[in-house]
């Protein structure tokens, strides 16, 4: 029966609304908007009822927009539609409306936390922290505003407060999932993972199909090297949310650590990711109309959420001081969630400095358009904090992906991987999305670390036995990497193993590693686990590092290298298998790479067997590191922007723009 929309209709809407019978009130509103297109309270409920399916948010704008027209001053409307622009990405929009909604109704605690959340999109945590307050005095119970201030309080690293606005919210609810989903994530930032772990546990109890807890705690036994529990809950949260590209992105990010999974077989979920992400936006590529002038001054613009302390600064600093100002205009597309005295460093090699955290993907393609960027270079891959869905998006002619991952971002929408013939040798093309551009052996430059010190003498000498080690993260140990060290330690029973790192800095962390060891033989006396930071004194107490395989280790191997210690290094899977490989060979010293595990035990006892020899190449290694290719910034730089220019001269030839479809 058809029922006629008199005012009728609209009380028994708002008593579906009290009764819980959303999809009847959904399909009632849907009805009064159609036979009465001038009533605002039918457009603004209806919009709120789609809003409940995340799905269908991008439906929900223009129905919430409608209901803004015909009522701009209620301020529920525009509170309901800042949430609409907000899960969209659209934070311009959302700020708008939510100031308005605010102006208009001060006294809802309810707008002041929208604000609030808005403005933690926005990375603007002091403006949120007072918004959060705002409407805690209004209603202090409010158990959402209460965690949402935690998670403010939480990113101003005020851990100690967030804690214990956490526990506000569990005395009052202790079945709210988000809050113990906030309180891992704070414990698993503080590196305490069982704890961490216990607490994303708990909010899967309480809702199972709690994405973000089951994202972190994948995230978690990944990082612990449960890369098949990692996957597994990945999996499940792909089925869940099939488009919560994160989970899709750990995903590929374990598998690149794998011991037993094929080369193919990684590289074909790598292009279920380019089909699930990448393809479906070939429909936003767009003509490019950058100057064709092969050697006019280029565009270049570096994309990263890394511009801060971190480890890349190693390898990409090096080339921005040395980068030909004449020649190129650099722009960073800084995706930092921190900032400190490094970023500072980093914006005075810049011609421009954009902060991204408040474009959305479209919006942040558009800037880099209008920016006319003619080369974008991609420096995060599947990493966190990654804007491969920008790029997903050309707004380049010409993309590149390099240093910050090590391996394919799966993209066709990219057009080169910037590498070097060991790293990735002929005949591994099939294994990448994007071409192959290689320059010469090593393609990157190094820039050691200024804290690290003098090389000491070998402590074996003094010691009487050798001592291995590694800096490694646990998720490259895996059972074939520990099968073989301790092989190599069966042969060496004098000899001992410093494995140190974040990952090890808890007594279970230590006792669990130590187990899988004690599979093979391996007593605890051989074994010294632990954390240390900064960690150059521990290298200074080692004699030989051991790299990892099937994925090396990176930045600590050159480390080592520059504080005395040779590595033995497996060439396995390109890329990321043969990071070492690329290291010995740029420094002069391939006869360290072993081409089998056999070999690695080989050739490592052979170089712990002969300490003279281990004393000389301590005393000297320092001096050929930097003497070599490594540490040649200058020609290095050259190098890449030779690179660059000819990638540069292929796309002013090429008879077409490649981003016409």
């Amino acid at each position: 029966m058809v029922m006629h929309m008199t005012l009728s209709a609209t009380e028994t809407l708002f008593k579906l609304l009290k009764q819980g019978q959303f999809t009847q009130a959904e399909h009632l509103a849907h009805q009064i908007t159609q036979r009465d297109s001038q009533n605002a309270s039918a457009w603004k409920i209806l919009g709120t009822l789609m809003m409940r399916d995340a799905d269908r948010i991008a439906s929900a704008l223009p129905v919430l927009e409608q209901a803004k027209k015909l009522a701009p001053n209620d301020a529920e409307i525009l509170n309901s539609l800042g949430l609409a622009y907000r899960n969209l990405g659209q934070l311009n929009d959302a700020t708008d409306v939510c100031a308005q909604a605010v102006l208009l109704q001060p006294n809802s605690a309810e707008i002041w936390n929208n604000q609030g959340l808005v403005q933690a999109e926005l990375k603007h945590w002091e403006a949120a922290l007072k918004s959060y307050q705002h409407a805690l005095q209004l209603k202090p119970n409010y158990i959402k505003a209460l965690n949402n201030y935690g998670n403010a309080l939480q990113a101003l690293h005020r851990f100690e407060e967030a804690l214990s606005c956490y526990a506000q919210v569990l005395a009052l609810d202790t079945s709210f999932p988000d809050t113990h989903y906030n309180c891992g994530c704070l414990l698993q930032q503080l590196k305490q993972w069982n704890a961490a772990q216990a607490c994303f546990e708990r909010a899967i109890e309480l809702n199972s199909e709690h994405t973000g807890a089951l994202n972190n705690l994948g995230f978690l036994l990944m990082l612990q090297g449960l890369l098949d529990e990692a996957l597994t809950i990945f999996a499940h949260i792909i089925q869940l949310k099939p488009e919560m590209e994160v989970a899709h992105s750990n995903t590929l990010f374990t598998l690149n650590y794998h011991p037993d999974k094929s080369a193919e077989e990684i590289f074909a979920a790598y292009c279920l990711f380019n089909q699930r992400f990448g393809e479906p936006l070939r429909a936003k590529w767009l003509s490019h109309t950058n100057n064709r002038d092969s050697e006019r001054r280029l565009h270049i613009g570096y994309v990263s959420p890394d511009l801060r302390m971190h480890s890349s600064n190693l390898f990409l600093e090096p080339v921005l001081a040395h980068h030909n100002q004449h020649e190129f205009e650099l722009t960073a597309y800084s995706q930092n969630l921190q900032h400190d005295a490094m970023t500072i460093r980093y914006q005075s090699y810049f011609d421009h400095w954009v902060n991204t955290e408040s474009f959305n993907d479209d919006e942040l393609a558009a800037k880099i358009r209008a920016d006319g960027i003619d080369i974008l270079v991609e420096l995060a891959g599947h990493s966190s904090g990654n804007r491969l869905r920008v790029f997903a998006r050309r707004p380049a002619p010409i993309a590149i992906s390099w240093l910050g991952y090590g391996y394919t971002t799966g993209l066709s929408a990219i057009d080169y991987f910037l590498t070097d013939e060991i790293m990735v040798p002929k005949g591994s093309e099939q294994l990448f999305a994007e071409q192959l551009w290689r320059i010469a052996v090593p393609s990157m430059v190094y820039r050691p670390n200024s804290e690290m010190g003098e090389v000491n003498s070998l402590p074996a000498l003094e010691r009487g036995f050798i001592t291995f080690g590694t800096l490694t993260r646990s998720i490259r140990i895996n059972h074939r990497v520990i099968r073989v060290w301790s092989a190599i330690l069966q042969r060496l029973p004098t000899a001992r193993l410093v494995i140190n790192s974040d990952a090890f800095n808890s007594l279970e962390q230590q006792q669990a590693l130590a187990a899988r060891f004690a599979v093979h033989g391996i007593e605890s006396k051989q074994l010294e686990i632990g954390f240390n930071s900064p960690p150059y004194d521990v290298l200074r107490e080692m004699d030989i590092a051991l790299d990892c395989f099937p994925h090396n280790s990176g930045t600590t191997l050159i480390e080592s290298l520059y504080m005395g210690l040779p590595f033995i290094t497996l060439a396995d899977r390109p890329s990321v298998g043969r990071i070492g490989s690329t290291i010995l060979h740029g420094v002069g010293h391939s006869e360290w790479i072993a081409n089998s595990e056999d070999e690695y035990i080989e050739k490592t006892i052979a170089l712990a067997s002969d300490l003279p020899r281990l004393a000389a190449i301590r005393a000297k290694l320092r001096n050929e590191l930097n003497a070599s290719s490594w540490c040649d910034e200058t020609g290095f730089t050259q190098r890449i922007e030779q690179a660059y220019r000819e990638m540069w001269r292929r796309w002013c030839a090429s008879a077409h723009d490649s981003n016409k479809v």
